[in-house]
C-alpha cells in the first residue's frame, strides 16, 4: 500500500496528478478539431483505428482508478461513435483525478500506477497525433515544457495559452 500521509506519498500523489492533467492537455490536443473522417482513418490492415485507440485509452483510465483502489481489473469496452469516445476519455481522466485529490489510500504504488495504464495511455496519445499527421490533419508542435498544465485541470477545457511552432 502507498499511504496518502506521509508527504513523499503526497509527492508521488501529486507527481499522478501532474501527469494525468499532462495526459489531459496533450490528449485533448490530439483529439479536438478532428476531421470528421479521422475516427476511422486506418494506417494499415491490421493497425487500430484512432477512436479504436481512444476507447482504449478510458479503459487504461479506467483499469488505473481500479489499481489505484486495490482492484487488479481490466475491462474492454465497446467502441463509440467519435465524440463519445472524447467524452469518455475526459470522464474517465476526472473520475481517477477525483480519486487521486482524495484522501482515499493508493492500494497499489504510485510507480506501478504510473509505469502500467498511464505510461500507456501517454505513448496511445502519441499515436493518435502521429495518425493526425498520417490523415493530414496534423497536430500544431508545441513547447509542452511551457504549456500551462494544471493539476486538477482534466476536462476538454484547457488552457488556450500555446508555444507552437510548426
Amino acid at each position: 500500500m502507498d499511504g496518502a500521509t506521509n508527504s513523499h506519498s503526497d509527492a508521488k500523489r501529486q507527481m499522478l496528478r501532474h501527469t494525468v492533467a499532462t495526459l489531459a492537455y496533450r490528449g485533448g490536443k490530439a483529439v479536438g478539431s478532428a476531421p470528421e473522417n479521422f475516427a476511422t482513418f486506418r494506417a494499415g490492415e491490421t493497425t487500430r483505428t484512432p477512436a479504436e485507440i481512444l476507447a482504449h485509452i478510458s479503459d487504461l483510465l479506467d483499469w488505473a482508478l481500479c489499481v489505484a483502489r486495490g482492484e487488479y481489473v481490466y475491462q474492454e469496452s465497446t467502441l463509440l461513435p467519435w465524440e463519445e469516445e472524447v467524452a469518455r476519455f475526459f470522464a474517465a481522466l476526472e473520475k481517477f483525478d477525483s480519486y487521486l485529490a482524495s484522501e482515499a489510500p493508493l492500494l497499489y504504488p504510485a510507480e506501478k500506477i504510473f509505469q502500467g495504464p498511464i505510461a500507456d495511455a501517454l505513448t496511445h496519445v502519441g499515436q493518435i497525433t502521429m495518425l493526425r499527421r498520417m490523415g493530414g490533419a496534423p497536430v500544431r508542435g508545441e513547447s509542452y515544457f511551457k504549456a500551462e498544465i494544471m493539476v486538477g485541470r482534466v476536462g476538454a477545457e484547457q488552457s488556450t495559452t500555446r508555444v507552437e511552432f510548426d
